[in-house]
């Protein structure tokens, strides 16, 4: 079992998806949560699951894209605990489209959420962070160490994302604030290719399929949430799942063009 009993800890994009289960692995281990998202409504209907298994959950709705709301969100956390022991940035989306058509302003739009967002409530989270030896964890994806095709903007800002959290590992040394980027493969969802029906009229199928058509097992969230807790645990910089995609990572920087055609490979034909 994970040490958080008795800690707090913030998740953004905490009312569905991997942040939910998340957040009910914390709740599990006996941790204190604080659940942030834009959709109120959203929000309340994930306590409401949250609490069937118990444990103390409060909610902040908030625009992670917003200065205030982040600003808002932690003074709130601040009043109510006096304490925070982990940030799970875990808010984002992905997207389809060819990087080519892509525009400027959806770069920007999605650069904005998936990867300012971060900065934003890590700059707001760190003094208490500090004080508590605490946890910051960044929800990544495979798409932070590798740009496969038909994801538009999304490759760009988790690759960000990426920098930032190496960034920090080193400048926080010896501050004992542990830095975690998780970089997992597609989790399994029930609306598993259907989500992006609307932006692949014009790309080939397989964009529909998770990861762009990779081929991978879909990840149990459940599964997936536990080893984040556990990798908090183990003071780990990174955690790859699956482990395998590392291989690749470690081709592609050392020979891009094999590196390429391992990723065409990987993904199902046109």
């Amino acid at each position: 079992m994970s040490d958080w009993k008795g800690k707090v800890a913030v998740v953004t994009g905490g009312s569905s998806g991997l942040g939910l289960t998340i957040a009910q692995a914390l709740l599990n281990a006996g941790a204190q949560v604080v659940l942030a998202a834009r959709d109120a409504q959203r929000l309340d209907q994930a306590v409401r699951e949250l609490q069937v298994t118990g444990g103390e959950v409060t909610t902040v709705p908030t625009d992670v894209t917003r200065d205030e709301d982040v600003g808002r969100l932690f003074e709130q956390v601040e009043q109510r605990y006096g304490r925070l022991d982990g940030l799970f940035h875990c808010a984002g989306r992905s997207v389809r489209g060819n990087a080519v058509d892509t525009t400027v302003d959806e770069f920007r739009d999605l650069w904005e959420l998936n990867f300012l967002s971060a900065v934003r409530c890590t700059r707001a989270a760190l003094p208490w962070l500090r004080q508590a030896c605490g946890n910051v964890i960044y929800i990544g994806s495979l798409a932070s160490k590798v740009g496969s095709r038909y994801l538009g903007a999304y490759p760009v800002s988790k690759f960000s994302l990426a920098a930032y959290a190496q960034q920090l590992r080193l400048e926080l040394t010896g501050s004992d604030v542990h830095v975690l980027l998780v970089c997992p493969g597609p989790i399994a969802r029930p609306d598993s290719g259907e989500r992006y029906t609307a932006q692949t009229g014009n790309l080939p199928q397989q964009a529909q399929k998770p990861g762009g058509g990779v081929r991978l097992k879909r990840l149990d969230p459940v599964r997936v949430a536990e080893r984040i807790l556990k990798a908090c645990d183990q003071r780990r910089p990174e955690l790859v799942i699956p482990s395998k995609a590392r291989l690749l990572f470690a081709l592609g920087q050392l020979w891009p063009s094999l590196g390429d055609a391992i990723l065409r490979a990987k993904t199902r034909a046109s």
